[in-house]
């Protein structure tokens, strides 16, 4: 089944994570994981985006109590995933409640287990897996975002002429408090 569309608020919100790890200068790769759009900062998960909420990566034993945060959910209900959260708009509408989110699953990730690479496995005919298509494909889907911030391209948004207005892309209440 193909993927839907992502929608301009997912795309937004997707591109303030990366300017935001842009920033910071590591070593940074995106592919989809858990459903969501994620973000691999030294090899493994630190951010994401699903939908209108952020994904984090936080210290286990911190879980009980980033679950009582307004706004914050975690990720799998039934405790399998300890340390993974969604936080809501409402918990990161501030530019000071963002880069609480953005700061504290940086902090974590020097000290966060990374998950061993599988071995690549072998085809009769000698190749590996990795020249499969679904292993091209899943390529494709990975990208580094070593590029500056202002590189990136946005989103194509339509601009309708003629007797009809033209649509602009709405901005995630994120980027609407500018008194950082």
């Amino acid at each position: 089944m193909p993927a839907r569309p992502l929608s301009d608020d997912t795309l937004q919100l997707i591109d303030a994570v990366r300017e935001a790890l842009a920033e910071q200068g590591s070593d940074v790769e995106e592919k989809r994981m858990f459903g969501c759009h994620v973000f691999m900062v030294d090899g493994k998960m630190c951010l994401g985006v699903e939908h209108d909420e952020l994904l984090v990566r936080l210290p286990p034993i911190t879980h009980a109590e980033v679950a009582e945060t307004p706004g914050v959910r975690p990720l799998s209900s039934r405790g399998l995933m300890d340390g993974y959260f969604l936080v809501g708009p409402a918990a990161y509408a501030t530019r000071a409640q963002w880069q609480h989110w953005i700061d504290a699953a940086l902090a974590f990730n020097p000290l966060a287990k990374a998950t061993p690479k599988k071995a690549k496995p072998k085809t009769a005919a000698g190749n590996t897996a990795e020249t499969s298509g679904a292993a091209a494909r899943k390529r494709s889907i990975k990208k580094s975002t070593s590029r500056a911030p202002e590189a990136i391209e946005q989103p194509k948004t339509p601009a309708i002429t003629g007797s009809r207005k033209t649509v602009t892309p709405r901005k995630h209440s994120v980027f609407d408090d500018d008194d950082m």
